[in-house]
C-alpha cells in the first residue's frame, strides 16, 4: 500500500470518527408569530411555539421526526454541526425563529443564491453557558418580497414542512456569562463566519447597564474606519471581534454585546460580566488561645475587601482530635451568640464584615477548637480560620500570701546581716589606725 493511500485511509477514518461525535439532528422549538391590528389600529404579536427539528443532512434527505417541522441545514461553507462539537444534544437548547428583513430584497452573493430568500434563526445555547451560537438559515424561494413589512404577513408552514437551508452568516461566543476579579484584563470571546468573499461588514460593541449604554467600539470593513479599541484588526480579518477590557472595576459590570451586520442580516450576542472579589479572613487571635479560668475574651473573625454583597460567616466548636477522623466523628456545633458589625462599604467598591463573641474560659472548654467559616460567590469552597483554646487554673491568693511572706522575710535578713558586717568592719579599722600612731611616737 503506498503512502498515498495510507494518507486517503487515514483522513477518511478520522472523518468517519468525526461525524460518528458530532449531532446528527436536534429537537428545537419554532417561535412562530401571528401579526395583526387590533381595535384601536396598534399592531399584536401572538407568539406561538412549535415543535421543531434542526437536522444536519443532504438535500431530499428524509426527516428524523416526520411529524415535526423540519429545518434541513445542507452543506454549505459554513459549518453549523462543527460549531457543537463536543456536547451532547441535551445539553443544548434549540430556538428557530422567522427574521424579518423589512420587506426588502437584497441579493446574498453567495454561490447558488440568485433567487429571493427568506430567513430564519436558529439559536443554540449550551445549558452550562459554555456557549452560545446564533446561525442565518437562509430558505430558497420563488416569491418575491412583498414590498412591505414582511412580518405582516408571514409565509404559513405545515406541520410536517420540510424545509431545505443553508447557513448563511454564524456568529459564536464561548463566553457568554463571564466572572472576573477587579483589576484583571478579560477577553470577551466573538467569532463571526460569512459564507461568501469580500462582505460589507460592520462589527460593534456596546456596554450597558441599569438604562445606561455606551459604544465601546466600531468597525466597517469597506471603509476600514475604526472607533474605539480592544479589538484587533488583523483579528477581524479572520472572523475574531474578540474584545479585552481595560484593568475592570466595579463599574465594569453590565452586559456586553457583540454586534455583526451584513445587509441585510443584523444580529448581536449579549455577554453579561460579573465581578466577583473573594475576601480575606482574618482572626484577632493566634492558633492558641491561652486563658485563665473564668476570663472573658472578645474574639472577632473579619472578612475583607469582598464583592458581591453576599457572605455568610459562621462560628463552629469542635474537638481537634475529631476534626481528623472520617467515620462517627461528631459534628462540629455552630455557636449561636454571634454578634456583627455593619457591612463597610470600601472605597474600591468592596465590603467588609465582622463576627464576633464573647468566650468566656472554663475548664471544659480546654482544648477546644474554635472556627470561623466564610462562604462568598467567589469561593468554591468556604475560607476557615481556627484558634485552640487553653484554660489554664487561676494562682490560689493564700499561696501568692506565703510566698510573698517569705520573699519579705528573707529580705529582712539580708538587710539586717548586711548590716552587721557593715559595722563590725568599723571598729577594726579605728584598731589599726591608732597602732600606726603610737608605732611613730
Amino acid at each position: 500500500m503506498g503512502v498515498f493511500q495510507k494518507v486517503v485511509i487515514y483522513f477518511y477514518v478520522i472523518g468517519v470518527v468525526r461525524s460518528v461525535q458530532q449531532i446528527p439532528w436536534l429537537s428545537c422549538q419554532l417561535t412562530d408569530e401571528h401579526v395583526s391590528t387590533n381595535s384601536e389600529g396598534h399592531i399584536e404579536t401572538q407568539l406561538i411555539h412549535r415543535e421543531a427539528m434542526v437536522q444536519f443532512g443532504l438535500k431530499g434527505d428524509a426527516p428524523v421526526n416526520p411529524h415535526a417541522i423540519t429545518f434541513l441545514i445542507t452543506v454549505s461553507k459554513l459549518d453549523l454541526q462543527r460549531s457543537i462539537e463536543g456536547v451532547e444534544a441535551e445539553e443544548l437548547e434549540c430556538e428557530v425563529r422567522r427574521y424579518s428583513t423589512e420587506g426588502i430584497h437584497v441579493r446574498w452573493p453567495a454561490l447558488g443564491a440568485e433567487g429571493y430568500n427568506r430567513w430564519y434563526t436558529c439559536i443554540l445555547r449550551h445549558r452550562k453557558d459554555k456557549f452560545t451560537v446564533t446561525a442565518f438559515l437562509r430558505h430558497p424561494s420563488d416569491q418575491p418580497p412583498p414590498g412591505q413589512q414582511d412580518y405582516r404577513s408571514w409565509p404559513p408552514i405545515a406541520d410536517r414542512e420540510v424545509l431545505t437551508t443553508t447557513v448563511a452568516l454564524l456568529l459564536k461566543t464561548e463566553t457568554p456569562s463571564v466572572k472576573v476579579r477587579l483589576h484583571s484584563q478579560p477577553k470577551l470571546h466573538c467569532q463571526f463566519s460569512i459564507d461568501h468573499r469580500g462582505p460589507n461588514v460592520t462589527v460593534e460593541w456596546h456596554w450597558q447597564s441599569r438604562g445606561e449604554r455606551r459604544m465601546l467600539f466600531r468597525y466597517n470593513s469597506r471603509s476600514g474606519e475604526i472607533h474605539g479599541s480592544g479589538v484587533g484588526k488583523k483579528a477581524l480579518a479572520g472572523g475574531d471581534a474578540s474584545y479585552t477590557l481595560p484593568f475592570t472595576k466595579m463599574s465594569s459590570e453590565g452586559s456586553y454585546i457583540c454586534s455583526v451586520s451584513v445587509n441585510p442580516l443584523f444580529t448581536n450576542m449579549e455577554l453579561n460580566l460579573h465581578v466577583e472579589e473573594p475576601p480575606r479572613v482574618s482572626l484577632n487571635v493566634g492558633p492558641t488561645l491561652v486563658l485563665e479560668d473564668g476570663k472573658e475574651q472578645k474574639v472577632v473573625c473579619t472578612a475583607e475587601n469582598y464583592y458581591p454583597l453576599d457572605v455568610e460567616i459562621l462560628w463552629h466548636e469542635q474537638n481537634p482530635a475529631a476534626s481528623g477522623q472520617r467515620v462517627g466523628a461528631p459534628l462540629p456545633q455552630e455557636l449561636k451568640n454571634i454578634l456583627f458589625s455593619s457591612h463597610k462599604h470600601n472605597q474600591d467598591q468592596t465590603y467588609s464584615l465582622s463576627a464576633f463573641f464573647y468566650l468566656k474560659a472554663s475548664l471544659m472548654l480546654s482544648g477546644k477548637q474554635f472556627s470561623c467559616s466564610v462562604s462568598h460567590p467567589s469561593l468554591r469552597i468556604p475560607i476557615k480560620k481556627s484558634f485552640i483554646l487553653q484554660v489554664e487554673e487561676p494562682s490560689s491568693l493564700m499561696f501568692n500570701l506565703a510566698v510573698g511572706l517569705v520573699l519579705i522575710s528573707l529580705s529582712g535578713v539580708l538587710i539586717i546581716m548586711l548590716l552587721y558586717l557593715n559595722s563590725a568592719r568599723r571598729p577594726s579599722k579605728v584598731n589599726t589606725c591608732l597602732f600606726h600612731l603610737h608605732f611613730t611616737l
